[in-house]
């Protein structure tokens, strides 16, 4: 992972720093906070300052008048040629055009490997994808690993240690009613169920994927009280037993699907925890006994709670307690979860055992309670814990961070963070292309919500399929005379571009309304859009090459080192607009961690692809004769094709061969 530059925050840290300082001598105040944003149009500067609109407020004057005196004190900052009055009070800044393209290519094209790296922060823990591990994987898994791993790589780019889990809910109520629908819907014993897991004939995560949406039937009918399923969870969590041997078999096959299939998007791991180690090496025994120890939870002896350890919640819209142990002693989802984030921050004085597991996208580690492997990793003791789970579990989120609060961890309350989303619903005509069923009413709605347990969904595999096989017949119409093999490889590259970018471009907050027509564009802002003008940078840094231009970064040093490099920034907007926003690319990735919204990355990424193929088209840029102007447009173009790069990596997103 390479890292991205800090030259725009750089300038930002130094204006912020004159400012204050020239604030404080002059009027001997503490200064405000000073906020920098960009201007409407690159004419009026690129940054902007409402400082004085605060300032006046204190000092009973004009912003404009307070702008005059501000500006004349200020003097000169490094990297700024101006600073001008805009409006009735705002400060704008207009960068050293120069100076901000040569500082872009010594931090964008020159290698520096022994750079040090910003760890000062420690590690962080990002836990992303966490599927139940009882049927295939669905959209909605993929929109959390896309988040999840576009983050990871954000935070990694940015220099930070990053520890990524994927937990795995091996003894919940999903795996549960699998077993359930196995033992009593179908009969199967464990070796029939062995059985069916070595048959490559059949697709067990999608095979449990129909039993499961069965099983819910099944409980309707014949036990509506769902007795057998808190009988089975009971049985997972003693082990030694049929039931539990049948869960661990079911839940481990289903584990390497969903490996597989997020291997197939470029998601990776380094750790996968297991719910059942959690109980078998007593980690919830040593949390609980803390609770009970703070007071942190009671034992209910009346009401609907009887017999269950609970805690309060004071929560708004929350008046109820929380079981936390149930009646039966088996342990709810939440309170195996206060464990496992104790254990995150280094604070049980315990630890898993590790063994190695050699995934279908290569070797990462897994707990277990047997003795494991004496040599492995140092896992857990995070600094900063992201929890990637959908807006649904705020509540549950919420009792967790109350726990580690009870027990008077307030400094890790603080750094627990709960990276939440929303869900990923159908658009309707997705629906009805998928065989659902829905009435008149639902084709005008929005969006239609998916269902597991009703199996009404798209499932991951099958949504990657689909778009492979679209965009091998797209690839194969452009590029007749690539062999099959490479139109496939170039297909898989297209649509997992497309699929991670279309995940990723709406705000996390935002219900996406999955739509195949729209994801599968290769116009507009879509994945294939952002690829496509990739390649053709990369196109004309290579048909330059052929053509005897030497565009090679020693060569483009030594060209922007001349003194007719402002002359060409300031002749035309445009190609400055382009250039300062490829500056800006570590801006809105420190943006990106900061407010944890990977849409600010997508969104920044395709208007740089914009800007691009606009001076693509505006401007010759091989067919040049003046060799000082062309040498300008390469050297423009190797540094966004390097922007665009490291976006795209960042995004989880590769550059074809050819479109």
């Amino acid at each position: 992972m390479v890292r991205f530059p800090a030259m725009q925050l750089h300038v930002h840290a130094r204006i912020k720093e004159k400012l204050r300082a020239t604030i404080q001598t002059l009027w001997n105040i503490e200064p405000p906070d000073i906020v920098l944003n960009q201007t409407p149009k690159i004419a009026m500067g690129e940054l902007a300052s409402p400082v004085c609109f605060e300032l006046a407020k204190r000092l009973k004057k004009a912003p404009k008048a307070v702008a005059e005196e501000l500006i004349s004190a200020t003097g000169s900052i490094a990297g700024i040629r101006q600073i001008q009055i805009a409006g009735a009070g705002y400060i704008n800044f207009y960068l050293d055009r120069a100076a901000t393209m040569r500082a872009s290519v010594e931090e964008l094209l020159v290698e520096n490997p022994q750079a040090p790296r910003s760890g000062s922060e420690g590690k962080a823990i990002v836990e992303h994808t966490n599927i139940n591990p009882n049927k295939a994987a669905h959209i909605g898994h993929l929109r959390n690993s896309t988040i999840g791993d576009t983050f990871v790589r954000v935070l990694k780019a940015a220099g930070r240690e990053v520890e990524v889990q994927n937990y795995i809910d091996n003894t919940g109520v999903q795996v549960a009613d699998v077993i359930v629908g196995f033992r009593y819907l179908e009969k199967k014993s464990v070796a029939d169920v062995r059985a069916l897991v070595a048959d490559p004939a059949v697709r067990f995560d999608y095979y449990c994927w129909d039993l499961y949406a069965r099983v819910s039937a099944f409980y309707e009918s014949e036990d509506p009280k769902h007795a057998l399923r808190g009988q089975t969870m009971k049985e997972i969590e003693e082990s030694g037993n049929e039931t539990s041997e049948l869960a661990e078999l079911v839940a481990m096959k289903i584990v390497g699907c969903h490996l597989a299939t997020m291997g197939r998007i470029g998601v990776r791991y380094d750790l996968l925890p297991r719910e059942s180690d959690i109980l078998h090496l007593k980690f919830w025994d040593r949390a609980f006994e803390q609770l009970k120890a703070r007071n942190a939870i009671f034992f209910e002896t009346e009401g609907k709670n009887s017999g269950c350890w609970v805690m309060r919640i004071d929560t708004e819209g929350y008046d109820d307690d929380k079981i936390i142990v149930r009646s039966n002693g088996t342990v709810t989802y939440v309170g195996k979860d206060i464990a496992y984030q104790l254990w995150k921050f280094g604070l049980l004085d315990q630890d898993f055992h590790y063994q190695r597991l050699e995934g279908p996208a290569g070797s990462l580690w897994m707990t277990t309670s047997a003795t494991g492997e004496a040599s492995h990793p140092k896992f857990g003791h995070g600094v900063r814990v992201y929890n990637v789970i959908d807006v649904r579990q705020s509540y549950l989120q919420n009792v967790v961070r109350q726990g580690l609060l009870g027990l008077g961890y307030e400094q890790q309350v603080r750094n627990s963070v709960h990276f939440h989303y929303e869900v990923v619903a159908l658009s309707p005509a997705c629906a009805e292309e998928l065989g659902i069923e829905i009435s008149p009413e639902d084709k005008k709605r929005p969006h239609i919500e998916v269902s597991g347990r009703k199996g009404q969904g798209v499932k991951a595999d099958d949504l990657l399929d689909r778009l492979e096989r679209d965009a091998r017949m797209e690839v194969r119409q452009r590029n007749e005379e690539l062999s099959d093999v490479e139109v496939t490889a170039i297909a898989q590259q297209i649509a997992v571009g497309a699929l991670r970018y279309f995940l990723l471009k709406f705000t996390r907050t935002a219900i996406i309304a999955f739509d195949f027509k729209e994801a599968l564009s290769f116009d507009g802002e879509t994945g294939p859009y952002l690829q496509y003008a990739a390649v053709r940078a990369n196109n004309i840094i290579k048909k330059a090459t052929e053509a005897g231009n030497e565009v090679g970064t020693a060569s483009i040093q030594r060209w922007i080192a001349r003194p007719g490099l402002e002359a060409h920034l300031t002749e035309a907007d445009d190609i400055w607009e382009l250039l300062y926003t490829a500056s800006r690319l570590d801006e809105i990735t420190s943006q990106v961690i900061a407010a944890l919204e990977p849409a600010s990355l997508a969104k920044y990424s395709f208007t740089l692809a914009q800007q691009f193929n606009l001076f693509y088209h505006r401007y010759r840029i091989l067919s040049e004769n003046d060799l000082e102007r062309r040498m300008f447009y390469l050297s423009v173009v190797e540094l966004v094709r390097k922007v665009l790069e490291r976006a795209l990596d960042m995004m989880g997103m590769q550059i074809p061969q050819r479109m």
